[in-house]
């Protein structure tokens, strides 16, 4: 992808992030919601976004960013503009009404989008099996009438070329495409998580067995790296310890910093606060004026002199 193209991420795009020039810092930031995070500590953890890197905050609600990628992509080719709007979602995604919508209209409407579908065999806990009966996602962009390919999405090159040539299409021909990774979540959905609630043994060994055959991503980039003679072990270990030593210091720091101004609760919805959450200002400063020991007003930017 090119930088001006446009990103509406899920969950997974941490990668995207960094590429782009999204610090770990930022990150974090965002992370633990101080008073350096760009959305002001209102966004739940990994709901991070960046204007200045074309990269739109990711919400909550499942693949309700597929079709804003639809229409941006539209005003993309009507414009014709070299850009693609690229839109990250999983199999699970694909099983929301939204997803078709909006492969629907891009179809239609040729928008330059990129439909790249992360589909790891699981939505949570549900398997695919249980989520449709044909022959994985590929076959819907077919359906829908667009350019479509299915990648091994543990192959790092498999992807990238399948990307470089997507947006080549995109561009080109004026039409939307969709990528089918195919990939298979080793660990749990998230730390809440617990995949062998719903994972039994005989499964696990089943993928375990392929996987010490395709290998996952990683290990797959690394032997090839190794027998290329780009890197080494000394220099693994030292990547790996240094990657450590970043993240640590970061979480330090972001732990460490004021959280928001309270005024960020009232604030940025309106052009002007209106009267009612103006209202409500007031009575939560004269509540917290009323009880200052019991909301450790010292860990926010104006701290106790906030509600005065």
């Amino acid at each position: 992808m090119e930088f001006q193209d446009l990103i509406f991420p899920q969950y997974r795009e941490s990668a995207a992030f960094f590429w782009r020039g999204y610090t770990l810092e930022q990150m974090v930031n965002q992370l633990t919601g101080n008073q350096f995070d760009l959305g002001k500590g209102r966004q739940m953890p990994m709901h991070i976004g960046s204007r200045e890197l074309n990269i739109c905050t990711l919400s909550s609600p499942l693949a309700t960013q597929i079709p804003q990628a639809s229409g941006s992509g539209y005003k993309f080719r009507i414009n014709n503009e070299d850009r693609v709007a690229i839109t990250y979602f999983g199999d699970g995604a694909a099983s929301e009404g939204d997803f078709h919508a909006a492969l629907n209209f891009a179809a239609t409407l040729k928008s330059q989008t990129l439909f790249f579908c992360r589909n790891n065999m699981y939505a949570i806990s549900t398997p695919i099996d249980d989520q449709y009966a044909g022959d994985g996602i590929a076959v819907r962009g077919v359906a829908y009438g667009m350019p479509t390919i299915r990648v091994d999405g543990n192959d790092i090159f498999a992807v990238y070329n399948a990307v470089k040539q997507a947006r080549k299409t995109i561009i080109s021909k004026k039409t939307p495409v969709l990528v089918e990774a195919l990939s298979y979540r080793v660990g749990d959905h998230s730390t809440s998580d617990f995949s062998q609630a719903y994972r039994n043994e005989k499964e696990m060994l089943k993928w375990q067995d392929l996987l010490k055959r395709i290998k996952d991503p990683i290990t797959r980039l690394d032997s090839y790296m190794v027998k290329q003679g780009l890197i080494n072990d000394s220099f693994q270990a030292e990547l790996r310890e240094k990657a450590r030593d970043m993240a640590r210091e970061a979480l330090k720091t972001g732990t460490g910093q004021l959280l928001p101004n309270i005024d960020n609760l009232f604030e940025d919805v309106y052009e002007k606060v209106p009267n009612h959450l103006e209202e409500q200002r007031q009575q939560l400063k004269s509540h917290l004026r009323k009880y200052p020991d019991q909301y450790n007003l010292d860990s926010f930017v104006g701290g106790r002199e906030w509600p005065s």
